[in-house]
């Protein structure tokens, strides 16, 4: 029996020659592919990082809904700023899409917006309205700030809002639009397609108006309402040769940039509190002896008045049509031309119509525009209110003569008073800067002769007159008062006046009109306890035209006046205030 060798346990494996030196050089290239691997991922982040900063760009910031249609500014004549659209937003919440806990949503709003408290914001988060507004007119830099909070409850909405950098300056000229950016009053309702027009959005809308002069109208006149406790105020200075609006300014005003609300924030009716109204342009007034200018141009316009020394009978009251007409201060003697002016004589002027007669008043008052209403771009503008034609007899052409029975707006006797002194001619007025070469021809009115001879009786009476303390050193102003009894129904009051000054300077070659006026002035310290226009508005008016003249490039030349020697032999008198 054959015996075999006892097995132990398996046997190694044999390894055939070059066995090992291949499991080597195979490990070998696993290693380096694992290095070569571990080389090559940082160098795919980095590309695919350059790819998303260089050719994707940022992810784009959630949209912002918008609703702000571009608008163009208003400026003054020298392109100062007075309306412009600025870029605000609303933030508004939505409920049912808030994230976070409102609480702490409403603290970092609060950081933000540091005029609204966070327990206010709380309760715009949490009402029980499903939309709502946390808060409007939000700056630029505020939105970021709160859209970079990444809230989705909060939503951005841009909204076009309008500012008045220069809050209540010429607030009734430039006005205002509604909440929607529609221009409702003003120059901004005037111009609105104009100044929405998209084509047109960045070229602003430039005003006649001069910022510097209307800040000295608005300041003077403030002064005077204040200090007379008065129920308005009104003033305008216009160019008497272009028909630009210098000045604008009515009393009491209100802020556009919060329409609607006096300066303690209570809201008023827009349609009849006595700040919505613009007294220059909707303001109708018996403005008084300011009409007697009138009355002496047109007798010498249509010869009647051949010359200054015809006397008129002065010596007692007239007595027409059971109406007395008499003379605030009287002299009790007969009168010549310039006595009756620079004495304010309602008995001389009224003889003097009486000459003219009805037609040719009226052809005069109709010439100057005071059967309409002012041809001017505002909207807001009232017709005069006169006598019709069959009641326009003997008493009424009388009294019209020196500003009684007629009522027109301030800036119908402004557009008269220019005609008078810029050698007769009419023009409509304007709120828009004038192109040198753009200036209408207008009417003739009065003859050169008139108007040269009426420029020496209106100085007069700030020279020697009723008018002196309107008198500005070296501006040669002239000027005529009208102290006229409110008209109160179907009577007068005689405890309530409107006093007004018309004054136009330098009186040998003018530039420029003043009227000024106070609506029932009260009479103080300043004015001696007067009411009268002598005494309240005539210094106003020489203030203003201190201030101003420098601005509009009238220098003052003290040594220089009209030749008045030929008006003065008969001024025995000093006419009383």
């Amino acid at each position: 029996m054959a015996s075999h060798p006892a097995t132990y346990g398996a046997l190694p494996p044999q390894r055939v020659p070059g066995e090992r030196r291949s499991a080597q050089a195979r490990a070998r290239q696993r290693l380096v592919c694992l290095l070569l691997l571990f080389l090559c991922v940082p160098v795919v982040i980095g590309v695919r990082l350059v790819d998303l900063a260089v050719f994707d760009g940022p992810p784009p910031p959630r949209r912002l809904a918008s609703n702000a249609p571009p608008r163009a500014d208003i400026v003054d004549r020298n392109g100062v700023l007075l309306a412009h659209n600025f870029e605000a937003y609303a933030v508004q919440v939505e409920q049912a899409n808030l994230a976070g806990d409102p609480r702490v949503l409403a603290g970092r709003i609060a950081e933000i917006l540091t005029d609204r408290s966070a327990a206010d914001i709380y309760a715009a988060l949490t009402q029980r309205d499903k939309f709502g507004y946390i808060a409007r007119r939000v700056l630029p830099a505020e939105a970021k700030r709160i859209n970079d909070l990444g809230e989705p409850g909060i939503r951005l909405r841009r909204e076009a809002e309008r500012v008045y950098p220069n809050f209540n300056l010429a607030a009734h000229l430039i006005g205002y639009g509604s909440d929607q950016g529609v221009g409702t009053v003003g120059v901004e309702k005037s111009f609105d397609a104009r100044l929405a027009d998209r084509t047109q959005s960045n070229t602003p809308v430039m005003l006649s108006m001069d910022v510097r002069a209307q800040q000295a109208l608005e300041h003077e006149l403030r002064a005077l309402y204040i200090d007379q406790s008065a129920k308005g105020a009104a003033g305008i200075i216009l160019d008497v040769d272009t028909g630009e609006i210098i000045a604008m300014t009515s009393l009491p005003d209100f802020n556009p940039n919060a329409p609607g609300k006096r300066p303690d924030g209570e809201r008023y009716d827009k349609t009849k509190d006595e700040a919505a109204l613009n007294k220059v342009v909707q303001g109708r007034y018996e403005l008084g002896s300011t009409f007697k200018a009138l009355t002496i141009a047109s007798g010498l316009n249509t010869g009647i008045l051949k010359s200054l020394d015809q006397t008129y009978d002065a010596t007692q009251p007239m007595h027409v049509a059971g109406f007395t007409i008499h003379d605030d201060h009287p002299l009790n003697r007969w009168l010549n031309v310039p006595d009756i002016f620079i004495h304010s004589s309602n008995i001389g002027t009224a003889r003097i119509a009486l000459e003219v007669g009805r037609e040719n008043q009226r052809a005069m008052l109709e010439q100057l525009g005071f059967f309409e209403r002012v041809n001017i771009e505002l909207p807001e503008r009232i017709k005069p209110q006169f006598p019709p034609l069959s009641n326009w007899g003997t008493l009424a052409t009388m009294t019209i003569s020196y500003g009684h029975g007629i009522s027109v707006s301030p800036l119908h006797l402004a557009n008269a008073y220019a005609t008078l002194v810029n050698g007769g001619i009419y023009r409509d007025p304007t709120v828009l800067k004038r192109a040198p070469g753009t200036v209408p021809a207008g009417r003739r009115v009065f003859t050169s002769a008139t108007s040269d001879t009426m420029r020496k009786l209106l100085r007069l009476v700030v020279t020697d007159g009723t008018g002196r303390r309107a008198n500005a050193p070296g501006y040669r102003v002239g000027g005529k008062t009208g102290t006229a009894e409110k008209n109160v129904g179907r009577g007068y009051s005689g405890n309530s006046n409107i006093s007004t000054f018309a004054a136009a300077f330098p009186m040998d070659a003018p530039r420029y009109v003043i009227i000024a006026m106070v609506d029932d002035p009260r009479g103080s310290k300043e004015s001696a306890g007067f009411k009268t226009a002598g005494m309240v508005v005539a210094p106003a008016v020489g203030r203003i035209v201190t201030r101003i003249a420098p601005i509009l490039g009238v220098k003052p030349e003290p040594g220089k006046d009209l030749d008045l020697s030929a008006l003065r032999p008969n001024l025995t008198d000093a006419p009383k205030d």
